[in-house]
């Protein structure tokens, strides 16, 4: 009698950096890729996470939430050389964050593991950012997974001085689904044009590039979506914000899961803003909520297109 695999085909793969944020009000798990995988998870899409941690209690303390959460930790591995990772967080006054991220810690060193190919072979989107490149290891592993992975999702997440204009340039060379906010746009659109509006950047970038969708998340300005040439603009969902941290991921993990269901352009970014108000409204980048929240939300405004 043959036994079936009742595991469920993992849909997305986030790669790079899990760590503690260390904010004015206390310390709380983080990283962009484990932000996205919490709010897939949420979302029912059964992420699965590549990461490494420290074997200290800070790891420990991550891989039982991880576990807890519900969200595969079979590829997050443990270094006994490098320390978990810290990011210490302070606000600006602007409903913005700046971050000190600790260098190296234990993501720097994700090492290939054989593991990956049948991962990668299995999985539809794989999300990743630069802040993975910032150490050779974990760089070098990246770009390996980025040979076979189907779709490319890259959340640029561009962390001063923790980058460099070559790896940036490679890793959207490489992008199907770019994410990044409108300071990110201005810099990296200023590498190569002097174009002053926000939709000739993008488009800039999309010809550059050949990437066939561009999202630009704005704050408190909403987000605009270009998506096969058309764009889509949305204001955004007024809330009391908590703090910023993670809004921008968990908007992402609504977008994908919209595009998984192939839902319109316009439902996408609706819901995507939706998700990010939400969570900013929420202290912490993986706060518990109600998908019902988002719904409560999702819907409310128009979306502009053209």
């Amino acid at each position: 009698m043959s036994i079936q695999n009742s595991r469920k085909p993992v849909s997305c793969v986030c790669y790079g950096e899990i760590l503690w944020d260390v904010l004015p009000a206390g310390e709380l798990p983080g990283g962009a890729p484990m932000n996205v995988a919490y709010h897939l998870h949420k979302l029912n899409r059964n992420p699965s996470l590549i990461s490494s941690v420290g074997s200290d209690h800070y790891g420990s303390t991550l891989i039982q939430l991880l576990s807890q959460w519900g969200i595969d930790r079979d590829y997050v591995s443990t270094n006994k050389t490098y320390a978990t990772g810290i990011v210490y967080a302070q606000p600006n006054g602007l409903h913005e964050m700046k971050y000190d991220i600790v260098y190296p810690s234990a993501w720097d060193f994700i090492t290939w593991d054989d593991r990956f190919t049948t991962l990668m072979q299995e999985t539809d989107y794989f999300i990743f950012g630069s802040l993975a490149c910032r150490n050779y290891t974990s760089g070098n592993t990246l770009f390996k997974l980025l040979e076979s992975a189907k779709h490319k999702v890259l959340d640029i997440n561009i962390r001063p001085p923790h980058f460099s204009p070559r790896v940036v340039e490679q890793l959207l060379h490489k992008a199907d689904i770019l994410k990044l906010n409108g300071a990110e746009l201005d810099l990296i659109a200023g590498w190569y044009s002097a174009a002053h509006t926000v939709t000739d950047k993008i488009q800039l970038l999309q010809d550059r590039f050949r990437i066939e969708t561009i999202v630009v998340t704005m704050g408190e300005n909403g987000a605009l979506l270009n998506r096969e040439g058309i764009i889509y603009q949305h204001p955004g969902y007024r809330v009391q914000v908590a703090d910023t941290v993670g809004s921008g991921d968990a908007f992402l993990a609504a977008l994908l899961s919209k595009l998984i269901d192939r839902s319109p352009p316009v439902e996408m970014l609706d819901y995507a803003c939706a998700m990010g108000a939400l969570i900013a409204s929420k202290p912490g980048a993986c706060p518990e909520y109600d998908i019902a929240e988002v719904m409560q939300l999702a819907g409310n405004l128009p979306v502009i297109h053209s």
